[in-house]
């Protein structure tokens, strides 16, 4: 019994702050968009001032910005903030990749291309919410594959603006196969144990998403 710790309970403003962050993550509450309290208040079913405290949190994470006189709106990225977020995110997935390689390469590059299947299948039905909840699983598997607590922290940090990207990256492709393709050959160079591909190919998936982001959309 002596390992035994009590368990820790979440306080509200936590809670709240999880949802906020889930409903920024998925697009649900859009860069830019302004957090209106009341209609917040009611809809989570929870009083002003833990709904603030949880704002708070969430200004203080960088996924709010809280203007005087104006309100509390959702961070929109400037073309310097996608790339300064991409370059350390490739930072984290390519040492996971290298990692993934070293450990357990099949195995790891296996359950890498089941995901990557899942995209195939989302693209083929044209459901973009599926590729990209896909698409996010994807890399976040590939970090957890690492077995690397401090790698996983840090793509922890990282994963809620990574899912405002890939959300916006939903318009930028002028088919939703690009993005399959581009996450299979990663999953096969790490599967058949090939470091140099895999990061190649890595560099080459985040390069891309920067310059497609960072780039006027093509008009309707």
């Amino acid at each position: 019994m002596e390992h035994l710790t009590p368990v820790v309970q979440e306080t509200t403003p936590a809670l709240i702050a999880r949802q906020l962050r889930r409903a920024i993550g998925q697009g649900e509450l859009a860069p830019g968009a302004q957090l209106n309290e009341a209609e917040l208040s009611r809809h989570l079913g929870v009083s002003r001032g833990p709904l603030r405290e949880a704002m708070q949190r969430l200004t203080q994470e960088g996924l709010l910005v809280s203007i005087r006189n104006r309100g509390v709106f959702v961070i929109e990225f400037a073309d310097d903030d996608v790339r300064d977020m991409y370059l350390a995110r490739a930072a984290v997935e390519r040492a996971a990749a290298a990692r993934v390689i070293e450990l357990d390469a099949a195995r790891g590059g296996e359950r890498l291309l089941e995901v990557a299947e899942r995209m195939r299948e989302a693209a083929e039905h044209d459901d973009a919410d599926a590729l990209t909840a896909a698409d996010v699983e994807f890399h976040a598997l590939l970090v957890a594959l690492a077995r690397s607590p401090r790698l996983s922290r840090m793509h922890n940090t990282l994963m809620v603006e990574t899912r405002m990207c890939i959300t916006a990256l939903e318009n930028r492709y002028s088919s939703h196969t690009i993005r399959y393709e581009e996450h299979h050959e990663i999953a096969r160079a790490i599967c058949e144990g090939r470091p140099e591909d895999a990061d190649r190919l890595l560099v080459e998936h985040m390069d891309d998403a920067v310059a497609r982001l960072t780039r006027a959309p093509e008009p309707a």
